[in-house]
């Protein structure tokens, strides 16, 4: 590395946030960029650690160490080509992902690891500011033709993969707008929605086509698929919520957390959404679900004007610190805190929602919960169990569902004939993410389940080499810990 003692002469830093009461007025994002010269020395922190451990804690396994070196040396074109080797879209993971890089890190095991994540959206955002990220057709075409079903990362991410081979690549996408969850999902605080169009002009400059408010399963036969292309790749979400099955469940006043943030989405972008208008502006919110969805409502419910936030989390309030049972390098369950809970949510855990209230004509005025604690038998899953005596009802008058998801729409699956796993995800194998159907393959939620865009991405870049190989014989696609050939 070009400092070798950087990691001791400089503390880890990121960008800042600008001020809760200045943030809550709009949803723009509201991080302050670091300078050049603390971007500099922040690349400097990364050590000459020998086995870059970072590298397994990536799903991309983008070469972390040879980034930030380039930044420290302020050679930020050649940081960008390093970056987007492994990376078609950090402009997405540098904003969105908990970077699992940064809790592998070597300097992470007695000290503040390197901050991965945000040198990583600083590389991105420099290579558009320079104008290097440009759009880079394939010089031939070779006459296959492969639909890609979803939007979301790994249906892009595996669109631009098979485009660079010089396949003819139409993405079929059933919202008006290509993004997935990147774009009805996460809110415009944490990404705003032009770093999504940005990077999809240069795709369709590419030659990628794009097919929106298309409903494959539905408005299109799955099995017209078939006929009309070469090979299907299956990039779909998992978007089937997970319900909360207790009395009251029914109650106007009880929302599943994606209705309410892809309805503000679709508002701070104008355009138009169907059904009853969703709004936290007045009211006492509870979200059930204290993951980055559970996170994602509380920030948007505090800038819509609600009178109250709190967060009920069924697990109990994790430790600080890396618990001693989940030893560096592997991610470790400890309490996060995220910038929307800073902006005054109440936390709680080891609660449990046991009936929501009403008023007689239907709608929600509070719900009833329950303490709760998990006990560990060994070799057995651990037991739920209800603390008596411990029963409170809260007032309530609008509660987001943040739960999770269990999987994907059935439709394309049972139109195909595709094998389901346990987990009712499409079945792929891992070595070539085909499907029991010859010809169709599957990546990202729909093949692994609810899972990172980082992970998304990963998926959509492998499963595309595999595409490829079953299109021409053989792939110069890159596989994981392969990289690319250096193109923005």
């Amino acid at each position: 590395m070009g400092k070798i003692t950087g990691f001791m002469e400089y503390e880890r830093k990121v960008d800042p946030y600008a001020p809760v009461e200045e943030r809550l007025k709009n949803y723009k994002e509201f991080t302050k960029p670091l300078s050049e010269k603390a971007m500099k020395e922040q690349g400097a922190r990364c050590m000459d650690c020998g086995i870059p451990f970072c590298h397994s804690g990536c799903p991309l396994g983008n070469l972390i160490p040879d980034f930030n070196d380039a930044v420290y040396r302020g050679k930020w074109d050649k940081a960008a080509e390093i970056l987007h080797a492994t990376n078609n879209f950090p402009e997405f993971t540098g904003r969105l992902c908990p970077a699992p890089c940064e809790e592998a890190c070597v300097l992470g095991i007695n000290e503040d690891p390197v901050s991965i994540e945000n040198i990583e959206k600083h590389i991105a955002e420099t290579a558009f500011a320079k104008g290097w990220v440009v759009a880079t057709p394939p010089e031939t075409r070779t006459g296959k033709k492969v639909a890609v079903v979803g939007s979301g990362p790994a249906g892009l991410a595996a669109a631009q993969q098979l485009n660079r081979a010089g396949h003819l690549v139409t993405v079929f996408e059933r919202d008006e707008k290509p993004g997935g969850l990147l774009r009805y999902g996460i809110p415009d605080f944490k990404m705003e929605k032009h770093v999504i169009d940005r990077r999809l002009e240069i795709l369709e400059e590419e030659g990628i086509e794009f097919r929106c408010g298309v409903h494959v399963g539905k408005d299109v036969a799955a099995t017209d698929l078939q006929s009309d292309y070469d090979a299907i790749l299956l990039c779909g979400g998992a978007t089937v919520r997970r319900p909360l099955p207790i009395p009251g469940a029914d109650l106007d006043g009880v929302v599943q957390a994606m209705d309410f943030l892809g309805q503000n989405n679709r508002r701070v972008d104008g355009i138009p959404f169907k059904g009853k208008e969703l709004s936290a502006k007045g009211k006492n919110v509870i979200v059930i679900g204290g993951g980055d969805t559970g996170s994602d409502c509380i920030g948007t419910s505090f800038r819509q004007g609600a009178k109250s936030v709190s967060n009920f989390e069924i697990l109990g309030k994790p430790p600080a610190g890396r618990p001693e049972d989940q030893p560096w390098p592997f991610w470790p369950m400890r309490l996060r805190t995220s910038s929307s809970h800073k902006e005054g949510a109440e936390r709680y855990f080891s609660i449990s929602t046991k009936e929501f209230k009403g008023d007689g004509d239907g709608k929600l005025t509070g719900l009833v919960t329950v303490e709760v604690e998990w006990e560990k038998v060994p070799g057995q899953r651990p037991k739920l169990v209800e603390l008596k005596g411990t029963e409170k009802e809260w007032p309530c008058d609008l509660a987001l569902l943040a739960l999770g998801f269990t999987g994907s729409e059935m439709s394309i699956a049972d139109q195909l004939g595709l094998e389901l796993d346990p987990r009712t995800n499409i079945k792929a194998s891992v070595s070539d993410y085909q499907t029991n159907v010859p010809g169709v393959f599957a990546a990202g939620d729909q093949r692994r389940g609810q899972s990172l865009i980082v992970w998304a991405i990963s998926e959509g870049r492998q499963a595309a080499h595999h595409v490829d190989s079953y299109l021409m014989g053989s792939s110069e696609l890159p596989l994981k810990g392969e990289g690319d050939l250096p193109r923005i």
